[in-house]
């Protein structure tokens, strides 16, 4: 059975950060799954457990581990073979399904020590804080004002801890989210009205526009569907941007292979029900 429509995708830009493409000829509710797929179920590593074994910070423990799980880890080259922990058949943590991190910094002297993400020690290369990857790259120049700040210690106080990644997604908490944000756009010149703008002139103007530098926005087309979809994916360092579209598709066609699968025991069901 033919499908209704053929979406066409066309790349437009592709950086270490940052992908932009356009998605044509599908639906509405398709392209807007794709950018909710993107942000909420696109696996990455996160810190999920902190042991503080020593605190004398600022900080209470609950406020080091938070910070620590938010910060993002490297996980191209390992998400996919690793298992949630809740699949894992480990009593705890194993190789398969957690990567384990250390830090133990304490301060010596007059001057405040800042804990930062260089301080975290990866037991595995290939899964380190996404500032520590730049480090190893001398022609980035990469600078300590690159790190992200955890604490400062002042002279006397100490910080260190143990913890372990795990695999997730943002639906079970923001820290797994691979995008530091998605732009979804489908009505440059607001032809549609579907934004009401109080002076329209004063809005600033798309940079997909199709209108002079005199015409604010487009004649209202009340027939008008969209047909375009202009997503740009920034990736916050975990994952590369086009892995991030690329493992969103996956996942977004399987939960459709998913859907028809069971769809056909349904009605296969009814029919003897019926017989």
């Amino acid at each position: 059975m033919p499908y209704a429509n053929q979406p066409q995708v066309h790349l437009t830009e592709l950086s270490d950060e940052n992908v932009k493409f356009v998605i044509e000829d599908t639906d509405l509710s398709m392209a807007n799954a794709v950018r909710r797929i993107f942000i909420a179920e696109v696996p990455t590593l996160a810190i999920d457990w902190v042991q503080l074994e020593a605190n004398s910070s600022v900080l209470h423990d609950e406020f080091i581990a938070h910070r620590v799980g938010l910060i993002p880890l490297t996980s191209d080259e390992i998400v996919d073979r690793m298992q949630y922990s809740r699949d894992c058949t480990c009593a705890e943590f194993c190789a398969d399904c957690a990567i384990e991190l250390t830090l133990d910094v304490k301060c010596t002297d007059d001057q405040t020590r800042h804990v930062t993400t260089r301080d975290l020690i990866s037991s595995n290369p290939r899964v380190v804080p996404v500032t520590s990857r730049r480090a190893e790259d001398e022609a980035a120049g990469y600078g300590e004002a690159d790190d992200i700040l955890i604490v400062k210690l002042r002279k006397g106080q100490e910080l260190k801890l143990r913890a372990f990644a795990k695999k997730g997604f943002a639906k079970e908490h923001a820290k797994w989210n691979p995008t530091a944000g998605v732009a979804f756009e489908y009505d440059p010149d607001n032809a549609l009205r579907h934004t009401a703008y109080p002076k329209p002139e004063e809005w600033p103007k798309s940079e997909y526009t199709e209108l002079d530098d005199e015409t604010a926005q487009a004649q209202f087309n009340p027939d008008g569907k969209p047909n375009k979809y202009y997503i740009n994916v920034e990736s916050t360092g975990a994952l590369r941007p086009e892995n991030i579209v690329m493992t969103g598709l996956s996942i977004l066609k399987k939960k459709l292979s998913d859907l028809q699968t069971q769809h056909s025991h349904e009605i296969q069901s009814d029919v003897l029900t019926i017989s």
